[in-house]
This record gives C-alpha cells, sequence and structure tokens, in this order.
C-alpha cells in the first residue's frame, strides 16, 4: 500500500485561458476544455472516443492495433482542436492499458513525434490523481475511492480534504470476463489475493465507497430508473450497500438496446456492466463499506484540480460556482453576499452545512431577474436542481430549489422538492426564500439599504429596524413581504425606525 507519488501537475500561475486535458484510457481517450483556471471552470468541449486500445490487452500484452490506429487518428483531431480554442496549456495523461503493454513504450514514442507531451500515469498515481478529482466534487469525502476502468481497479483512502493509501489492481473490465471464466468464485478470489497483502481488506468498515468510473457511473444511472429516482445527476447520487444484487438482476431483464433507452448507456458499455456488478459486489464484501456515493469527477478532474494555484484549490466549490453564475446573471455583484449577511440573523441555529446552502443560495438571489416574471420561480427552481453544481448532494439541491422559487414569487413547488428532502427541510427553505424575497424588494437589489438596516428575531416578534432616512423604503409591498416572513416564523411583524 503505497502513501507517497512522484507525479509532479504543473499549476496555473498568472496564466488565463482555457486548460485542455487528454486523458489515454484502456477504453476511451477523452479531450475536456476547460475556459480558465476556476474552482469549477466551465467545460468549453467534451469528446470522446472509444479507442479500445486495452481490448485483448490480458491475452495478447499488446495494445489492440486497431485501438491504436483509432488513437493516432483520435489525437491528432484533439490535438488540433486544442491548439484552435487557443488552449494555454495541455495535459496529457496515459494510464493502465499503455502502462501494461509491451507495445506502450513504442505507442508514447509515436505521440512524441506528434508533438504531444504525455506523461504516463503509475498505477499509485493514477489512483492519486481519481481521489484528487474526488475530493474536488466532494471536499469533505471521507472513505475509500474506486476508479473502474478499463484496465484497472484503483483504490485510494481519503480524509480530510487529503489522499492517503492508494493502490492499482489489473481488474478492469476489459480483465474481469476472462477472470470470471475461471470458475464462480474466481472473481472473488482474485480480488481477495490483490487486495490482502498491502491491508486492504476491511479497510472501508463503515465508511462510504466513492464510485469512479463510466460503468459504475451507469450502473448508477440503471439504479435510478429502477428506485424511479426523480433527479437525472448521477454525482452524489447514493445507492445502499445492497444495490449490486439487486441490479444483477435488473440487468437480466435489460437487453443493450433497452439499456440504451432506459439509462441511456451504449451498447459497448452495457455488455461490460454484468462484470462490473459483480466486481462491485465483491468489492463492498472485502472493503466492508457501508454506502455507495458516485462521483462523477474522477482523474481528469484530478488533474485539473492540481493544476490550480493553491488559493483556488482550496475555495469551497459550491460557494465559489454559485458566486461566479449569480455575477454573470445577476445585476450587482455583491448582492448575493450582502443578502446572506443581512437575513443570517433569523437562522443562528443552524447548522454549518445549512447556513453553507443559504450562502450558496443566496449567492444566486438575483439569476431570474432577466427572465419573464411569470418565469421566474421556475428559473431559480431548475437553476438549483440540474445546474452544474459539485459539492451538494440531492438534499441540498433541494432545499436551494426551493427557497429560490419561493423568492422568485413561487407558491407551490412541484412535488419533486418533497421526494428529495423533508418537510422540515422544506419549511426552512421557504423562510430562507421569503427572507430573500423581502431583503431584495426593500433593497431594490442596491447595496445601501442592507448594509443600512437589519433584522431581529426575539420574543415573538420579527423586527425590521431602518433607519430614519430609510424609513420611506417601507411601501406596501415591502411591508406584505415582512408579514409573510414573520408569519413563517409564527411571530409578528414590527417595523423600529431607529
Amino acid at each position: 500500500m503505497s502513501r507517497s507519488s512522484s507525479l509532479s501537475i504543473a499549476p496555473q500561475t498568472g496564466q488565463q485561458g482555457p486548460i485542455g486535458i487528454i486523458d489515454i484510457g484502456s477504453n476511451s481517450i477523452r479531450l475536456v476544455v476547460y475556459d480558465s483556471p476556476a474552482r469549477i471552470p466551465a467545460i468549453l468541449l467534451n469528446e470522446k472516443v472509444m479507442a479500445g486500445l486495452g481490448r485483448g490487452l490480458s491475452g495478447t500484452g499488446r495494445l489492440d492495433a486497431a485501438g491504436v490506429d483509432r488513437a493516432y487518428a483520435a489525437l491528432a483531431r484533439f490535438q488540433l482542436l486544442a491548439r484552435q480554442i487557443g488552449v494555454g496549456q495541455l495535459h496529457v495523461v496515459a494510464t493502465a492499458a499503455v502502462r501494461d503493454a509491451s507495445n506502450g513504450p513504442r505507442f508514447l514514442a509515436r505521440l512524441a513525434e506528434m508533438g504531444l507531451d504525455v506523461t504516463l500515469l503509475s498505477g499509485d498515481e493514477e489512483a492519486e490523481m481519481s481521489a484528487q478529482g474526488v475530493l474536488a466534487g466532494i471536499p469533505e469525502a471521507d472513505g475509500i475511492v474506486a476508479d473502474l476502468g478499463g484496465g484497472s481497479l484503483e483504490l485510494a483512502r481519503i480524509a480530510g480534504g487529503a489522499v492517503h493509501e492508494r493502490g492499482s489492481f489489473p481488474l478492469g473490465t476489459l480483465r474481469v470476463g476472462a477472470i470470471r471464466k475461471r470458475g464462480p468464485r474466481a472473481l472473488r478470489k482474485a480480488l481477495c489475493e490483490a487486495l490482502k497483502p498491502d491491508g486492504w481488506i476491511g479497510r472501508g468498515a463503515a465508511k462510504p465507497l466513492y464510485l469512479v468510473g463510466g460503468s459504475w457511473r451507469a450502473l448508477a444511472k440503471v439504479d435510478m430508473h429502477r428506485t424511479g429516482y426523480p433527479l437525472p445527476i448521477v454525482h452524489q447520487y447514493q445507492m445502499p450497500i445492497d444495490a449490486p444484487a439487486r441490479l444483477l438482476r435488473a440487468l437480466g431483464h435489460f437487453d443493450k438496446k433497452a439499456l440504451k433507452i432506459l439509462a441511456p448507456i451504449t451498447s459497448g458499455r452495457a455488455a461490460t456492466l454484468p462484470d462490473a456488478t459483480l466486481l462491485l459486489a465483491s468489492l463492498i464484501r472485502e472493503l466492508k463499506s457501508a454506502e455507495l456515493i458516485v462521483s462523477a469527477n474522477g482523474l481528469r478532474e484530478g488533474v485539473l484540480h492540481a493544476a490550480l494555484p493553491a488559493p483556488i484549490r482550496d475555495e469551497d466549490p459550491l460557494i465559489a460556482a454559485a458566486r461566479d453564475e449569480g455575477r454573470r446573471q445577476g445585476r450587482f455583484p455583491e448582492h448575493g453576499d450582502l443578502l446572506d449577511r443581512w437575513i443570517a440573523p433569523l437562522f443562528a441555529d443552524e447548522s454549518a452545512a445549512d447556513s453553507r446552502l443559504r450562502q450558496a443560495t443566496c449567492l444566486l438571489g438575483d439569476i431570474g431577474w432577466r427572465a419573464h416574471p411569470d418565469f421566474r420561480a421556475e428559473r431559480g427552481l431548475e437553476t438549483a436542481l440540474h445546474g452544474n453544481w459539485v459539492g451538494v448532494d440531492a438534499r441540498g439541491r433541494a432545499m436551494m430549489a426551493q427557497s429560490l422559487y419561493i423568492s422568485f414569487g413561487g407558491d407551490t413547488a412541484p412535488e419533486i422538492i418533497a421526494q428529495l428532502c423533508s418537510s422540515e427541510d422544506r419549511a426552512r427553505a421557504c423562510r430562507w426564500g421569503l427572507a430573500m424575497r423581502l431583503g431584495q424588494r426593500l433593497s431594490g437589489g442596491v447595496a445601501p439599504p442592507l448594509k443600512a438596516s437589519r433584522m431581529e428575531l426575539a420574543g415573538g416578534t420579527l423586527k425590521l429596524h431602518l433607519t430614519p432616512g430609510d424609513a420611506p423604503l417601507y411601501g406596501e409591498a415591502v411591508e406584505r413581504r415582512h408579514r409573510a416572513l414573520a408569519e413563517a416564523f409564527g411571530a409578528e411583524p414590527v417595523l423600529v425606525v431607529d
């Protein structure tokens, strides 16, 4: 079980502009271009080619000849696209198939001739980058990261925002089928023999198992369809520990065409799902994991995360992304932070986690103003539920959506909110929304009224304190919203001019 890594990803310094990452995997080769070195940058381009470099590797020990030709063509295209987009820094990494193949060095030499500077990741380095990707999207993650690729399975222990022990094992989806042919218990035996020497057996006890990789994300999509899960967001989707057994039975009722329609899942991916499911069930048994959490982030996001300057890397991803979105769509850059500070005294009893959600919601509190007035509530709901957020689970998305829906004048939120969070959560989020609505009507979205006024919840009253100069701001619309918020707290509205 290794603890150290020699991998060095050069961080961005003062350079601005797009960042590109090419991931040369055992199954696929992908180019992702991000717009800037921000904590959660927007994706300008995401393109994948199923080259199949690792197909047949376990039998021949070589990269697939047809896959190599597809890889050269794909990489030539990706290289040219990156240049034309204006990518300032292009990171190219190769993983298990290239690492293990006897003709891997020749493949890399050809890429060098093409002008591509490829970092060949060791197994530990691959595990490190995958784990960094999970931490980039779930900073509080505490458990085992399991990244299943075509050529290998990587494990990493994460806790306290850091990556600890790591390991890499030749148990990718392109290899599991051959192992299973040895007998009904061959896969479990192979996994146990791989994990035991480095002390991984039982290491995940009472901790989540964070699932990375296309095969396990595809399994999550099948489970979402099977259970009628209402939110089509796979990141931080949680599955009970017995899900693989149910999924294996469900897969027996779907052919490749059905999976493509229902999930949707490509035919190539569908063919490996039974192997991936059996491996997951065995891994859970050996690690003794407590729950399953899917991560949409993995190796590529880890490489990007490692390339960010430390101050950006340390930012809260949800808050950073919400602030950026608020600045792009809102009217006044400082509005969200001011609004959050203005309503905070009413929610002094909140947990730190809920206060964070409230802050993110306030940062998005002006995103609907460009929409038609009849659809602003729907804009808020849609942004919170389906936005490209990380660092927030389904409950958090639902609370943010409920709050924004109310703040933009919505009445009864759609049923999906009730499916994702509790009635207590919804009531709290409604109070956030009503408080935001009052602050926005009072201030008109500008800073001075929020800076000069304050709210106080005490003794069965909800007091709004205004200066004499701002007293005229307390018009009929403000009074109505003050009353509505007070009712939500079971209090009486009181205006104090002092």
